[in-house]
């Protein structure tokens, strides 16, 4: 099977190259930005002209799109995220190669939920920002290509290489630096938000089974369980053996911004709970969550631990 990874070189891009190239039926190119990319090409500026010609010419046939931008402002998360979906999709539609579409969303498309409840994938999405709009007008123009096509609403996603600026990648930077101060006490701010945690490795089994699988339409990838930041924090002490105490500080407690490091300020848009059901990934892809959080924040922090 000949598979073009667009993003490669991105958090999830690269743990989904790792588990493609681990298959031997697979013959995987990899297409991207950066200079260890098999093809350089920037599809948030580059034509679907010169999209279409390269797949002609390769002739893949699946083609899985890791590619995005979590953060910056609203007109380069358009760009960086819609756009570039809109290039894919228009190059496909032109392309004689008839390739089947894994696109990658995610949970911020869904937005905020109610306390306790799961997320399916007939929800309404409403998403609470910048991010989850552009994530959101992405998926629309994968459903409505007519292209043999699924989307992964990706949840949380946790593990080896968690982006110091992410939920879990604060944690373990304030739990370093509390230890490389010898600090008995770490107060952080916004551990009450709670959120489906997925590994990213769990995530590149999910895109290699929807490359094999017929499934179209959204399919949420998540764990189908909620876990409160505060609770990961406990969990991410035990694995760093940090014998010091957490002290979650209140908003409005009387300490400058600056001076407490924030697990979780929000910027996803979702408030405070999102948990997912994941029941279609079951049921459609065969795919099931195989590594807990305690594994996951053991890698994290191994990465973390390294720069004591």
């Amino acid at each position: 099977m000949r598979v073009l990874l667009l993003g490669a070189g991105g958090h999830l891009g690269r743990f989904v190259a790792d588990r493609l190239l681990a298959d031997p039926a697979v013959q995987l190119t990899a297409l991207g930005r950066n200079d260890d990319a098999d093809v350089r090409f920037d599809l948030s500026s580059g034509s679907p002209g010169a999209l279409t010609r390269f797949l002609d010419a390769v002739h893949p046939g699946v083609v899985i799109n890791c590619a995005g931008a979590t953060r910056g402002s609203a007109r380069e998360l358009t760009r960086q995220n819609t756009v570039s979906t809109a290039t894919v999709c228009e190059s496909l539609r032109r392309s004689g190669c008839d390739a089947r579409l894994v696109h990658l969303g995610c949970a911020a498309e869904y937005g905020p939920s109610t306390s306790g409840s799961s997320i399916g994938e007939s929800a309404v999405p409403r998403p609470g920002g910048p991010y989850g709009v552009s994530k959101l007008a992405a998926t629309e123009l994968v459903l409505a290509s007519g292209l043999d096509a699924v989307v992964l609403r990706v949840f949380s996603p946790a593990g080896p290489s968690t982006p110091a600026g992410s939920p879990l990648g604060r944690l373990a930077e304030g739990m370093r630096r509390a230890m490389q101060q010898g600090d008995s006490e770490l107060k952080l701010s916004g551990l009450g938000v709670q959120r489906d945690f997925v590994d990213v490795r769990d995530v590149a089994r999910a895109v290699h089974a929807a490359s094999l699988s017929a499934a179209q339409g959204v399919i949420n990838i998540g764990t189908g369980r909620a876990v409160r930041l505060r609770d990961a924090a406990g969990v991410l002490a035990r694995v760093a053996g940090f014998g010091g105490s957490l002290h979650e500080l209140e908003p409005g407690g009387g300490v400058a911004p600056s001076s407490v490091p924030s697990a979780y300020p929000y910027p996803d848009g979702c408030g405070s709970w999102q948990q997912a059901d994941v029941r279609t990934a079951r049921d459609r892809l065969g795919w099931r969550p195989r590594i807990g959080l305690e594994e996951s924040l053991a890698d994290i922090w191994m990465e973390a631990a390294c720069r004591i």
